[in-house]
């Protein structure tokens, strides 16, 4: 016996993934219009690539950047 559901919430949940997280922030900056916010997360972005690239076989060359 399946149950319907009966509020938006519980029709919401059993609808499933939409999109990714990344459509969604950017669904969310272009909505609510925060385009101060794009730089700050991109940077936030290269310095975590960074971190990881540190580990890797690529680290003496990252290190010459600087």
């Amino acid at each position: 016996m399946e149950m319907k559901p009966t509020n938006e919430f519980e029709r919401a949940s059993q609808a499933g993934p939409e999109c990714g997280i990344f459509r969604e922030l950017w669904l969310f900056l272009r909505h609510n219009k925060k385009w101060w916010m794009l730089p700050i997360l991109m940077v936030l972005g290269m310095f975590g690539l960074l971190m990881l690239a540190s580990g890797s076989g690529a680290a003496p060359f990252i290190y010459t950047l600087f």
